[in-house]
Order: C-alpha cells, then structure tokens, then sequence
C-alpha cells in the first residue's frame, strides 16, 4: 500500500473543522495541526 503525505493551506480559523472533515476521510490515518509554513499535515 502506497503512502502519502499531504501538506493544506488553510482560512485563518478553519483548521479545526477541515482536520474533523479530514478525519472521517476512508484511508485517512492522521491528521495533525502544524505551526510555519502549513496548516495541516495529512
């Protein structure tokens, strides 16, 4: 099985309800709020 990590920009005040969408995603297996450059690390 391949895997792949996926770096999101995000609206200022949207990371929490992206990271919860991204969660409920099949064959997402974490998904973690990041400080710098991204927002999220998928």
């Amino acid at each position: 099985m391949a895997t792949a990590y996926v770096l999101i920009n995000c609206e200022l005040g949207s990371e929490e309800a992206i990271i919860s969408q991204l969660k409920g995603l099949e064959g997402v297996k974490e998904v973690h709020g990041t400080f710098g450059a991204y927002d999220i690390l998928a």
